[in-house]
């Protein structure tokens, strides 16, 4: 069992390497964008670790504290997506002792949400100021939900790949992010080549759906068939350096036009967290005579 600070610090290592990673069209190690920066982000990272590992907190509870917490060192959304994805993994790791435990008890925590883990999510959200929501006639976000937040969830996963997640054990980012990342890391490649790799596959398989909201589904289609291209010809290449090139003159377009594929970045946060979290209690188990 993993203790708090090594759980900190694998929700501060998943963020910085996801906020640095070559990904078109977020803030990334290429540019700024989005009227946000990737101080941003790591002043963020730092702030969640605390709120999303205290024991003592439930799941919406976490993602409340979390959001609070990086409202008071960044004036911008820059992590409600990854705050939602990371509070119920937080939860799922606290009751693991190796790593085929992990989707077990994260799925066990997810069937266990209750109505006030909906309210407090709700809280969070309001307090995020997340763009592209909008409303709803059934559990609107601007209303106290009456429902569990897996309920909510499943209202929202019409529109939201992160509501998704929290209705099918985090299937996508299992699927397309965590088992594209893990191969290519063990087959000795950079964390970062892994990133990037994930990216584009998620990217490619799973429309972006904070795109398909704020410019529409043919937009968010749009992107997948680019990067489906993209992710084809770094395959090919075999090179980041090679890679680069294109990404950088992706990120640019992309930026151009304010599309942000921000839920494939929060999904990749995921991935990296659970990566790692997986290492950690391999190793622990290793070390345990």
């Amino acid at each position: 069992m993993l203790n708090r600070n090594q759980a900190q610090q694998a929700i501060i290592w998943a963020c910085e390497q996801e906020v640095n990673a070559p990904k078109p069209g977020n803030v990334n190690c290429f540019s700024d964008g989005h009227n946000m920066e990737i101080a941003d982000f790591l002043k963020s990272a730092h702030a969640i670790a605390a709120p999303l590992t205290d024991p003592t907190l439930s799941v919406g509870e976490r993602i409340h504290k979390a959001i609070q917490a990086t409202r008071e060192v960044v004036d911008c959304n820059t992590n409600l997506g990854i705050v939602l994805l990371f509070a119920p993994i937080c939860k799922a790791i606290e009751q693991c002792n190796d790593a085929e435990e992990l989707f077990t008890q994260l799925n066990k925590v997810l069937n266990e949400l209750t109505v006030n883990d909906a309210i407090e999510c709700y809280k969070a959200i309001q307090l995020a100021e997340a763009g592209g929501i909008g409303k709803t006639d059934e559990q609107d976000i601007n209303s106290e939900p009456t429902v569990t937040l897996k309920q909510a969830m499943e209202i929202a996963q019409k529109w939201d790949t992160i509501a998704l997640q929290y209705c099918n054990n985090f299937h996508e980012i299992c699927e397309f992010g965590l088992k594209n990342l893990t191969t290519e890391i063990n087959s000795g490649k950079t964390v970062e080549w892994a990133i990037a790799l994930a990216y584009l596959t998620i990217l490619s398989d799973v429309p972006d759906t904070l795109i398909a909201r704020k410019q529409g589904l043919e937009q968010a289609q749009a992107v997948s068939t680019k990067a489906k291209t993209l992710l084809t010809k770094m395959k090919k290449l075999n090179s980041l350096d090679s890679f680069k090139v294109d990404a950088i003159a992706w990120d640019k377009e992309l930026k151009s036009q304010a599309i942000n594929p921000g839920t494939s970045a929060d999904m990749i946060a995921a991935t990296l967290l659970l990566h790692r979290f997986q290492n950690l209690l391999t190793q622990h188990r290793i070390s345990v005579p």
